[in-house]
């Protein structure tokens, strides 16, 4: 117990188990987003008063497949196992994957850990037929099982009631132990016995990890013990692939569990529609026909169309350019007259006629719906399903199916995506996504203003995206073939294709929303003082000076130039701006100008996050390549078009 009445409770499990969903059930809007101490893995923690008695602090920790761990995220789950002392676990699975999830409760189990094991999505075991023995599974387990329906509530007050009987050692636990080969259990004996200190986890448990050659058991272990001689023996073991062995007995064992405890029910059917949609979004061919039409009416026509257009319109036409705008102009101007202080707030520069109106009328409607149909790709299964399909293509500029994650959150916020690079597997797919997002993918305020420019004409749009496409697929071939380091592997859980819930698609997109409001938002008032700093000093009139030259180079106006530079304090400052120039700029350069602002550096916040990412050195290289490729990719485009009589 960590105080009186006062419990930590861990959620742990592969991702998309529905280990979030859970947690807002439990703990509600009581919740913050950190990082963990030492590392730049946020992870989320909430308070939950369960009657006059009892609080519970639940940390919803990264996806985690094995103690063996592989990404940054799982090694900082397991750091968290290690030194939070939880007094209950949640091992949170999908229940119709028990069999592949199961062995990683068993590794718990033999930690000497208070895990409950948390059968989630249990409809949808029941949906293909299958029914538990869950009395008998409690048994054969020796721990607490509970089945829960986390996008319907079910049965999230009969687990809060498990997890204080656990927490006050209400529950006598019998874990099961693992029964592993003549071979195995001989050299985890010996390793047990050289151990002699006690830890967070059990010896047998720690035993294990050391004979794998875990990194982080040895940091684990004291000083005072025997480390060279259970190095040496442990050294022994890890060349002849133990670690093969551990994982078979783990899940023979697993099976036979499963196999005693699941049995067919007659009586229910799998939906057969659910069933064909799960192998058609999975097939080749009309994969990526789906993919197509989620990117049209999802992106094009609803993110595009109405968020940049229709919501844009309303927004900035009706409110801000007719009634906000003209008042706070003549408000300012009574009070300031024509000072420099005036122009600090109001004019064509203030933080409330610009950057207040860019974060709210221009930007806040397309990342408000950007966000919304992002929810209700990610809660209906498919954007795992788009990792799959996009596998075998990433991997020919040496990226996995993984990285399809944050090339697609780039789209809503570069900054938010370079953070979510961590989850990649190796450090050269960081890298090479890294400098992917900062080049090539503009974020849901650019893309919406994009597709609101280009929209009208879907030659231009085309041109537009063509191009990138183009440019991303070089890029990638290029970084692939001179980019030193581990090429990525790819696993990845598939959730079955799910009718997204109204109210957890809703609670996602506002959580993102908030994100925004206080993150983001902040950044576009700071961005209007720069400005208006950088305007009295005429050192953006020096900086813009110089833009003009290879935007002219290019077939821009010279305004394109002020709007290269804000679009470096944000993306959607720039894309802003060219909106505001659309009336004086012809066909083809609009498509020249949209290509190279996409292409054009990131901005100052997912800048500051690269370095902190990827380190100073790496995020300054980014940064000078991506400025002189930009301009140069725009001049050829602009000859190309000129040559095509565009």
């Amino acid at each position: 117990m960590t105080g009186n009445n006062k419990y930590k409770v861990l959620l742990v499990g592969n991702p998309n188990v529905g280990k979030s969903l859970l947690f807002y059930h439990i703990t509600g809007k009581y919740a913050s987003v950190s990082n963990y101490p030492g590392t730049t893995v946020a992870i989320t923690k909430g308070v939950a008063k369960i009657g006059s008695h009892h609080e519970l602090e639940v940390i919803d920790t990264p996806g985690f497949y094995n103690m063996i761990t592989i990404t940054e995220e799982e090694a900082v789950t397991k750091r968290i196992i290690f030194e939070e002392k939880p007094d209950v676990i949640l091992h949170v699975i999908d229940a119709k994957n028990i069999e592949r999830m199961l062995p990683l409760t068993l590794q718990l189990l033999e930690a000497n850990l208070p895990v409950i094991l948390v059968l989630n999505m249990y409809d949808e075991l029941k949906r293909r037929g299958l029914e538990i023995e869950l009395s008998h599974l409690e048994h054969d387990l020796g721990i607490p099982v509970v089945c829960t329906i986390a996008t319907k509530k079910y049965g999230i007050d009969n687990l809060i009631s498990r997890i204080i009987s656990v927490a006050e050692k209400r529950y006598k636990f019998q874990p099961i132990k693992i029964g592993y080969s003549t071979l195995v259990e001989d050299a985890i004996t010996r390793v047990v016995e050289l151990i002699k200190n006690e830890y967070p986890i059990s010896k047998r448990s720690l035993a294990t990890l050391l004979l794998q050659g875990d990194v982080e058991a040895y940091k684990l272990i004291d000083k005072e013990e025997a480390v060279d001689e259970i190095s040496k023996f442990a050294g022994g073991f890890v060349k002849n692939d133990i670690s093969l062995k551990i994982a078979y007995d783990r899940h023979r064992m697993a099976v036979d569990i499963i196999g005693e405890n699941i049995y067919e029910n007659e009586k229910k059917k799998v939906s057969g529609i659910k069933n064909l949609l799960d192998k058609l979004t999975l097939h080749p061919i009309f994969g990526f026909i789906a993919v197509f039409i989620i990117l049209y009416f999802g992106f094009y026509k609803f993110v595009g169309g109405f968020g940049a257009g229709t919501l844009v319109d309303l927004i900035e036409t009706n409110l801000f350019e007719e009634i906000i705008n003209p008042y706070v102009n003549s408000f300012f101007s009574k009070i300031l007259g024509d000072s420099i202080f005036f122009s600090l707030f109001a004019g064509d520069y203030g933080i409330i006629t610009l950057g207040v109106r860019y974060a709210f009328a221009i930007v806040l409607p397309v990342v408000s719906t950007f966000f919304l149909m992002f929810s209700v790709i990610e809660d209906s299964g498919f954007l795992v399903r788009i990792s799959m399909l996009l596998d075998k293509i990433l991997k020919k500029i040496g990226l996995s199916g993984r990285s399809v994650i944050p090339l697609i959150l780039g789209l809503g916020c570069g900054t938010m995506a370079t953070v979510v690079t961590r989850t990649l597997e190796t450090k050269r797919e960081r890298y090479l996504v890294t400098f992917l997002l900062a080049l090539t993918i503009p974020c849901s305020a650019q893309l919406g203003v994009i597709l609101g420019l280009l929209g009208g004409s879907f030659s231009m749009l085309m041109i537009w995206f063509v191009s990138i496409l183009v440019i991303f697929l070089i890029s990638g071939f290029v970084l692939n073939k001179y980019t030193k380091g581990e090429q990525a592997t790819f696993f990845m859980e598939i959730p079955p294709i799910r009718m997204p819930k109204l109210g957890n698609v809703m609670v996602k997109t506002f959580s993102r929303l908030k994100w925004y409001a206080f993150e983001i938002i902040p950044i576009f008032i700071y961005a209007s003082a720069l400005i208006w700093i950088g305007k009295i000093t005429k050192i953006f009139d020096f900086l813009t000076y110089i833009l003009t030259f290879p935007a002219k180079w290019a077939g821009l106006p010279d305004k394109m130039g002020e709007i290269f530079l804000y679009g470096f304090f944000r993306r959607d400052f720039g894309a802003a701006g060219l909106y505001d120039i659309q009336d004086i700029m012809t066909n083809k350069q609009l498509v020249v100008a949209s290509v190279v602002l996409t292409l054009f550096v990131p901005c100052i916040a997912q800048f500051a996050v690269m370095i902190k990412e990827r380190g100073l050195k790496t995020s300054i290289f980014i940064f000078l390549s991506v400025i002189p490729f930009a301009f140069i990719f725009g001049m050829i485009l602009n000859s190309i078009l000129g040559i095509w009589g565009y």
